[in-house]
């Protein structure tokens, strides 16, 4: 069900003529987590606008991730939202910042990112399934 005011777009919906279909093994190994995030600070040296995000995942530690989301959210914002992120890629050395996690969100219509957060506030740390 879309709650949102804006509508969501059909070309947002179609599958991707690129995408291959994976086994349930591979999705597996895809390691999922919630976490909150902690410190946002600007990221200048990035090559599109970005924020340097610090992500407490409660046993897993705080994860570094910068993520493209400065259209949407300030940096106060932010602070002690709770995300979704890929937590188990090799790290990213981004510009002079290495990244630890992709935080996970939709494009929106403008190709903004939306986040993806639970419903509900969960222990950091809880794993997506």
């Amino acid at each position: 069900m879309n709650c949102d005011k804006e509508p969501i777009k059909k070309e947002n919906l179609k599958p991707d003529n690129n995408t291959e279909n994976i086994s349930w093994h591979d999705f597996e190994k895809v390691d999922m987590r919630i976490g909150t995030i902690i410190a946002a600070n600007d990221f200048p040296k990035a090559k599109n606008p970005a924020y340097q995000l610090e992500i407490d995942f409660g046993p897993l530690g705080i994860k570094k991730s910068s993520a493209q989301i400065t259209s949407l959210y300030t940096k106060e914002e932010l602070i002690g939202k709770q995300i979704v992120a890929v937590v188990n890629f090799p790290k990213k050395q981004i510009a002079t910042f290495m990244s630890e996690c992709l935080v996970m969100g939709v494009y929106g219509d403008d190709k903004d990112v939306i986040l993806l957060n639970p419903e509900r506030k969960v222990e950091n740390g809880s794993k997506i399934g």
